[in-house]
């Protein structure tokens, strides 16, 4: 495996978190009054999984996005996805990064995940 510098990456990651809640800031005030609208958690999950969900109907539909004409529709959904992720672990104040880096080392050494276990009967197949 190529030698990744992963510290690079979880900061890297950790700073799209919070240029995307800064971008995102502007739908999160009530323009009435001006005031910081209280951001429902549920809400924002809900609102990553509709982009998955759009993701997986251009995909399906093999479409060309229609904002970005030159684009897939899949890549350009799954964009908005990363966006509101990243959106969600800036407000939140997580560290994306950091989960990311260490679930991938726990992920390689799972024992579910060898071919000798997924050929298993009753492994997993994807």
């Amino acid at each position: 495996m190529k030698n990744l510098n992963l510290k690079y990456h979880q900061d890297a990651l950790n700073e799209l978190s919070s240029i995307c809640r800064l971008e995102n800031d502007k739908w999160w005030i009530d323009l009435e009054t001006g005031e910081k609208k209280e951001r429902n958690k549920g809400e924002m999950l809900m609102l990553i999984v509709s982009e998955i969900a759009e993701a997986m109907e251009g995909e399906r539909k093999g479409l060309m996005d229609d904002k970005l004409p030159h684009r897939k529709m899949v890549e350009v959904e799954l964009a908005d996805a990363l966006i509101r992720i990243f959106d969600y672990a800036g407000e939140y104040g997580m560290d994306l990064g950091g989960a990311l880096v260490e679930k991938m080392a726990y992920n390689r050494v799972r024992k579910d995940h060898t071919h000798e276990e997924r050929i298993k009967a009753g492994g997993k197949k994807f």
